[in-house]
């Protein structure tokens, strides 16, 4: 039995690729472990039965929510770290994160994820925060597909929850595919979403889901209405999903050649976006635009910013625009001090790719 409270809750369906580098890093912290497959008709629950407390089967309904709150409801801690099978952690500082759990009990944990991605054949690297530490006597998962995690009373169903920072490195593959893979899983998705949209016509999130999906597939034209559909249902902010949609958005205009409307789009919620992923977006698209000097003070205040490591290989996109910004001035002195960040950038990137070679 674990030392430590806190259950990992992972679901699984035919991942004998991923499982087992994800169960063998999280085995030497301590936590329970709780797998739930789903149907696998490969070796996952064999290979699952070696490192889990708990393997347990769950019959597939079309709803990853449901499967989620089933592995939770089984596992015997409350306070519940949600993992996926693709997902391999490099590091966790156990102590700061006990910290933590006293210090904020009602709280919910955000994970820097670094996603791995395959763009014309070259490993990039991209982040996101994602929620998936909390205790399940205040919170569950909702919706069919992209679930999400949400308070338990139905009335602050969506409702924005106060987090903190997890101390600890997870690195996600599963955006790491060949371009027939990556189809075929949206396409997969998209079918339960506009399911559900049919189920919830009002539901920003659903239309944000679809676009991410409809983007992927290439299809920029039903991306742009859903993600215009999502800001006409929710424009607030506050909501991570909207800033995304925002910036998404912005980078389809600009893709189809509508400037003015990425302009437009990224001075319109400048004053209430303040990320390092917004005004790095925003820094392309005034550079786009032809405004370089605004771009160039732009990408400065990105690079500083505290969240600065939130952007992945953009930010090595950021200090490129930088020096080239600098080089076309005839400002080499300039150029050359951000090339040092740059290297510096790249080194951290290449620590994180060496950190997933398999032993």
């Amino acid at each position: 039995m674990s030392k430590i409270p806190i259950s990992v809750c992972i679901i699984a369906k035919n991942e004998e690729k991923h499982i087992e580098e994800c169960l063998k890093r999280l085995k030497p912290y301590g936590f329970e472990i709780v797998v739930t497959d789903t149907g696998s008709t490969d070796r996952t629950k064999e290979i699952a039965a070696q490192y889990a407390d708990k393997v347990l089967d769950f019959a597939w309904v079309n709803d990853f929510s449901a499967a989620r709150n089933f592995c939770v409801a089984n596992a015997t801690y409350t306070w519940i770290l949600i993992l996926d099978c693709d997902e391999y952690v490099n590091s966790i500082n156990v102590k700061e994160l006990q910290g933590l759990m006293r210090k904020y009990p009602r709280y919910v944990g955000t994970i820097r994820l670094k996603n791995l991605t395959i763009v014309n054949d070259r490993k990039v690297i991209a982040s996101d925060d994602v929620v998936r530490f909390y205790d399940r006597r205040y919170y569950r998962f909702v919706q069919p597909v992209h679930e999400q995690i949400t308070y338990m009373e139905e009335e602050k169903k969506g409702d924005e929850m106060i987090d903190f920072l997890l101390p600890m490195e997870v690195v996600h593959h599963g955006y790491a595919l060949s371009r027939e893979e990556m189809v075929k899983k949206n396409e997969r998705n998209l079918a339960l979403l506009y399911h559900a949209i049919e189920s919830e016509p009002d539901n920003p999130y659903m239309y944000f889901q679809t676009a991410q999906s409809e983007r992927v597939l290439r299809n920029n034209d039903k991306a742009i209405a859903m993600y215009e559909k999502m800001l006409e249902l929710n424009h607030n902010v506050e909501y991570a999903y909207v800033e995304i949609g925002i910036r998404m958005l912005a980078a389809l205009y600009l893709q189809t050649g509508r400037k003015e409307d990425a302009l437009k789009l990224m001075e319109q919620y400048a004053p209430v976006c303040s990320s390092a992923k917004f005004n790095y977006t925003h820094a392309v698209v005034l550079r786009e635009s032809g405004n370089t000097l605004k771009a160039l003070v732009l990408f400065i205040k990105t690079s500083i910013l505290p969240d600065a490591d939130t952007l992945g290989d953009d930010l090595l996109e950021c200090y490129k625009y930088i020096i080239n910004i600098y080089m076309e001035m005839g400002n080499g002195d300039m150029a050359w001090a951000f090339r040092e960040k740059f290297e510096e950038c790249a080194s951290e990137r290449k620590r994180i790719l060496d950190s997933q070679e398999q032993e």
